[in-house]
């Protein structure tokens, strides 16, 4: 297994009203793909990195949560194939 790159490619996910970031990311040398949480600076926090399965398992009802399905979405939205 590699290690993860130090410099991930990332996509705004979502944006709290306190500060608080998540990012849909990819490793770009493995590929894998999860996401990057960066807390507000008034938490104390260290960004950290989740697998998508257990970032949408614990709480789907979130914005964060609610944004990510909705860009999965857009992966099989009306299109000629579908």
């Amino acid at each position: 297994m590699k290690p993860p790159s130090m410099n991930p490619l990332t996509r705004a996910l979502y944006h709290s009203s306190n500060g608080d970031r998540w990012f849909l990311a990819r490793d770009r040398s493995s590929g894998d793909v999860f996401i990057i949480h960066e807390p507000n600076a008034s938490s104390g926090g260290q960004t950290s990195r989740c697998e998508i399965g257990a970032f949408l398992a614990r709480g789907g009802q979130n914005p964060e949560h609610k944004e990510l399905l909705r860009l999965i979405a857009t992966l099989v939205e009306d299109s000629p194939d579908a």
